[in-house]
């Protein structure tokens, strides 16, 4: 496993634009080898996939409601992942959440939550309309 902290939530008016990160931290390989993913939770809601991204970072996947708005990638060197979110919405409010697994190859990226063994606390996004 490895300890996530994220970062970089905020209030934002319908239509802006806002980046979190997801540090990582503690774990033993390399962060290269740990597929990862951001899902959200809203008031109300069950927690859903937003995107994710393979530990080598040249595959990524994205919830139908969020492709072509928001970005997934990461910076291995610096042990973080970011989730870019353009032309934000007042349904994309949620407390997103970074998760992080385990892939030795680096290849595969992850969009069941259950398939993943470490998570971070949650940051709040909320979009005004």
């Amino acid at each position: 496993q490895v300890q996530l902290v994220e970062s970089g939530g905020g209030l934002v008016q319908a239509g802006g634009s806002l980046r979190v990160s997801c540090a990582a931290s503690g774990g033993t390989r390399p962060f290269s080898e740990y597929a990862m993913g951001w899902f959200r939770q809203a008031p109300g809601k069950e927690r859903e996939f937003v995107a994710a991204i393979s530990g080598s970072g040249r595959s990524t996947d994205y919830a139908g409601s969020v492709k072509a708005r928001f970005t997934i990638s990461r910076d291995n060197a610096k042990n973080t992942v970011y989730l870019q979110m353009n032309m934000l919405k007042p349904e994309d409010t949620a407390v997103y959440y970074c998760a992080g697994k385990r892939d030795s190859t680096g290849a595969y990226y992850l969009v069941t939550s259950g398939l993943y063994d470490s998570w971070g606390q949650g940051t709040q996004v909320t979009v005004s309309s």
